[in-house]
């Protein structure tokens, strides 16, 4: 639907390293939410592997990166099931720790065919992955060659072992942060990139809007390169760091204002996605003293009839995958 002409090259080293949650997701489709001390009847079910890094990986390489995946499952039915679909998507899955007992994550996730939205219940797998169950030589071989790193924040102590070695190896770091969780602060700090659920801006810095949020968040993290709220079917928003080449010169706005008028500039009447960019702005935020030099970007979502809406789950970790892709050409 995109032209060939739109659509960024890929890189010469296509390979990036994913670390994270991987899961079974046991999908229910039910007419609408159910009732307490209710019982319902599914109208559709399906079992198929999810998980955010899963399914972030997985869009990776449909779009022609060759993703790796650190994560850990048990040698049980639902473990050995995520790493065929895994393999059979193009997603390198030898450096996965494979417990000889326990059991493997796994998702219930009620699908609200009424309100087009999803509910999941997550359970942990056990035994949890502990930085001893990943050795350095290992480590070291999944980072070889990677342009990217991707964390979706669980497992934290995993996790910054990982991020810590990607830092110091100059391989660019990009965070998913859904919500506060443990340990987040100090992946943070060591990102280049980071994409954020709708709530966690706001949550995480206490700003008023969203973008004012943003430019908290590009202040606390002066590594970030850019920072990306989704929006759901209201699309996103992103701000991109830039250097002020032009000291004084450049223009002073108000953050909220800016985005105000970039929403203005949306066609109704085109149903495909669009973006959005204001020029190079000082961007300002009441209660913050500094201001962020960048520029603010506003994306629309494509328009989906809702006759042809099925399912939600995902499509965040697939919008994740695609700004992975195009991290790989920056």
């Amino acid at each position: 639907m995109m032209s060939s002409e739109s659509v960024l090259p890929l890189p010469e080293n296509p390979i990036i390293v994913g670390f994270g949650g991987v899961g079974v997701d046991f999908l229910a489709v039910v007419p609408s939410f159910p009732k307490p001390d209710s019982k319902i009847r599914t109208t559709e079910f399906t079992v198929q592997g999810g998980g955010n890094n899963g399914n972030t990986m997985t869009c990776a390489a449909r779009l022609g990166l060759k993703p790796r995946i650190i994560s850990k499952v048990s040698n049980d039915g639902p473990g050995k099931t995520m790493l065929e679909e895994l393999e059979a998507e193009g997603v390198d899955t030898s450096f996965f720790v494979v417990s000889k007992e326990g059991t493997s994550p796994f998702s219930y996730i009620i699908v609200d065919n009424q309100s087009k939205t999803r509910t999941c219940i997550f359970t942990p797998g056990y035994p949890e992955m502990v930085p001893q169950d990943l050795s350095r030589a290992n480590l070291l071989s999944a980072l070889d060659g990677a342009r990217v790193v991707y964390f979706d924040a669980r497992m934290p102590d995993n996790a910054l072992v990982i991020a810590q070695e990607a830092f110091h190896q100059n391989i660019s770091i990009l965070i998913d942060a859904e919500r506060p969780r443990e340990g987040l602060n100090d992946l943070l700090s060591l990102a280049d990139y980071v994409v954020c659920s709708e709530k966690f801006p706001q949550a995480w810095t206490e700003a008023s809007s969203i973008p004012r949020a943003l430019v908290s968040i590009i202040l606390r993290l002066p590594r970030l390169k850019f920072a990306i709220v989704t929006l759901g079917k209201d699309g996103c928003i992103m701000l991109e760091k830039c250097v002020d080449d032009e000291g004084s010169h450049i223009e002073e706005m108000d953050v909220d204002s800016c985005f105000v008028s970039l929403t203005t500039r949306k066609e109704d009447s085109t149903a495909m996605p669009t973006c959005i960019p204001s020029p190079v702005t000082k961007l300002r935020a009441e209660g913050i003293e500094e201001s962020v030099c960048g520029r603010l970007y506003y994306g629309t979502s494509e328009k989906i009839p809702p006759s042809e809406l099925v399912d939600t789950t995902g499509a965040g970790d697939a919008f994740v995958g695609a700004v992975l892709y195009c991290s790989c050409q920056l």
